[in-house]
């Protein structure tokens, strides 16, 4: 039967970081994996967050059973808000992830209405023809899962963000053997994390950046600011040990951080010695040499603490000559500008920066598998089909080559965001594509919007070329014009009276060849000035400012 078929739809994440959402279909029942959002790039002017076109899902929400979460980092769970405002759909999630998501959920007055369901790694779980086993993996987050879902054609296996790590922090290892186990009953299809593909070898385990960092502590004679993603859980638990070990207290300083260390403590994740943690109002009335200032900050963003502290703007957060700071995190690429900004002004106080994975040790490990942990994943699970997803373009293309160089796997297929693959027992195959792109919403102010392609494009035109008001005084019992236009011009580096005047000549030319009729009709008059306007600028000057006639009426 033809309609008999597995289908596999990425709305996010197969083609850029972050946004990752990932549609299966099985005849009327659909399961998405997963709900991102991505940062924006420069060129999305004024836009806070990006998050995938869910006009499939909304087209089929009849059909939509439940998200199914593999861990709480944004680019997997940042896009709930949005598309649960669309679609109030169960959301399944290990119980770290949910307490990150009932979080987000409540800042956006959706957590009432929302149904959260908690899932355990190793227990299944059933959603209309599809029969879910949640499966343990290390990342730089706690609780995170892959995921092996039984389907009427095979198992399909998502394997979410990993790494292999068998001696994490929290004493839960990667689940090995649930892979070789998978493996040996026979997997349909692997969707493999990509992101580390670029790099040989194996990612170190999170216990890796201890001896370096227990270095840093036991040589920083005043203060010292660490600062890690708010997510990385275990590297929080390592800062809180080795500042008990060295004698120093904790103050935690930022929103996210403060959020995600008391979901951690109320979930047993972060245990701190009594009394190691103090309010930051304390901070000044320790000696600095009993002082660790947990901070957030690491990428530099601009109303960051540490960024605010940089230029010497934060209540708590003094930094002083001869204090360290530790940026325990990798530059994300697209940042440096701000964090090397950030980096001067603590330079300017006299602080010393750590912030390089050096020669001298590791004070980061990253929360992906490199190239060998990757080859390891084929090798055990062995399947029949091999998709890589989460990562540009050149990540999915060199993965698949990886994957196809092994000689286990029998098909590697390269997707793309709004490919169909329809997959049977024994074929896949890409067999149309359904709607896809990103929504850029505005999450200034109170109100949440989304902000149009059009919009992005004004904002863009402004920032290039300014813009040009001519401004007319019309009566409007006569039609005449009272007098002389005036023209503003903003931000459009065109000076010179010279240009000025002519401007205005040109308006009012326009305007003495209209008739009353015209004139009366401020929809025809703006769009005449507008034209001749822009003609005019535009050889004068090669420039194309943005024109609004303003018209007023007397």
């Amino acid at each position: 039967m033809a309609q008999d078929k597995l289908k596999m739809i990425p709305l996010g994440g197969l083609g850029e970081f972050g946004m990752n959402c990932m549609v299966l279909r099985w005849q009327d029942d659909i399961i998405v994996i997963d709900a991102g959002l991505m940062f924006p790039e420069e060129e999305l002017l004024g836009v806070d967050i990006v998050v995938p076109d869910i006009s499939y899902l909304t087209e089929n929400r009849d059909k939509v059973r439940a998200i199914v979460l593999t861990h709480a980092h944004e680019d997997h769970i940042g896009g709930l808000p949005w598309i649960l405002s669309e679609l109030n759909v169960p959301v399944y999630g290990t119980e770290f992830t949910l307490a990150f998501v009932e979080g987000k959920l409540e800042e956006h007055g959706l957590l009432d209405d929302a149904d959260l369901i908690e899932i355990l790694p190793g227990e299944r779980f059933t959603l209309g023809p599809f029969a879910i086993t949640p499966i343990r993996v290390t990342h730089s987050l706690v609780d995170c899962v892959a995921l092996a879902i039984h389907t009427p054609v095979g198992v399909v296996l998502h394997t979410g963000d990993f790494k292999v790590d068998l001696s994490p922090p929290d004493g839960k290892p990667f689940d090995l053997h649930a892979f070789a186990e998978l493996g040996k009953q026979g997997v349909l299809a692997l969707l493999q994390d990509s992101t580390n593909v670029d790099r040989r070898g194996y990612t170190p385990s999170e216990k890796a950046v201890r001896p370096r960092l227990d270095e840093i502590f036991s040589q920083t004679q005043k203060k010292l600011f660490f600062s890690c993603f708010s997510s990385s859980i275990h590297r929080i638990r390592l800062a809180m040990e080795l500042a008990a070990e060295h004698g120093r207290k904790i103050a935690i300083v930022g929103r996210s951080l403060d959020n995600s260390t008391e979901i951690a403590q109320d979930l047993g994740y972060l245990d701190p010695a009594p009394g190691l943690i103090i309010n930051p109002g304390q901070i000044k009335e320790l000696p600095d040499h009993k002082v660790c200032v947990m901070i957030t900050g690491t990428q530099g963003e601009p109303m960051s603490a540490l960024s605010r502290a940089a230029v010497s703007n934060h209540k708590h957060a003094q930094i002083e000559p001869g204090d360290t700071v530790l940026l325990s995190s990798r530059v994300i690429p697209g940042n440096e500008k701000s964090i090397y900004r950030m980096i001067d002004h603590l330079e300017r106080r006299d602080a010393k920066v750590i912030y390089d994975d050096g020669a001298s040790g590791l004070i980061h490990v990253s929360g992906h598998g490199s190239q060998e942990e990757l080859r390891l994943i084929i090798n055990l699970v062995r399947p029949k089909f091999f998709i890589p997803v989460h990562g540009d373009y050149r990540h999915l293309k060199r993965h698949a080559e990886l994957a196809g160089s092994m000689g286990v796997v029998e098909k590697t297929l390269l997707l793309e965001d709004g490919d169909i693959l329809e997959m049977d027992r024994s074929s896949a195959t890409k067999t149309g594509k359904v709607t896809v792109g990103r929504v850029c919403i505005d999450s200034g102010g109170a109100s949440t919007d989304v902000v149009e392609d059009m919009v992005i494009r004004d904002r863009k035109h402004l920032s290039e070329d300014g813009i040009v008001l001519p401004i007319i005084a019309i009566n409007k019992h006569t039609g005449k014009v009272e007098n002389a236009p005036e023209i503003v011009m903003r931000g459009t580096a065109i000076d010179g009276e010279d240009l000025i005047a002519e401007a205005r000549q040109v308006v009012q030319r326009t305007l003495d060849g209209s008739s009353g009729e015209e004139k009366a009709d401020y929809g025809v008059i703006k769009e005449k000035i507008r034209t001749d306007l822009k003609r005019y600028i535009q050889k004068s000057t090669s420039r194309r400012p943005l024109i609004m006639p303003v018209i007023l009426e007397i």
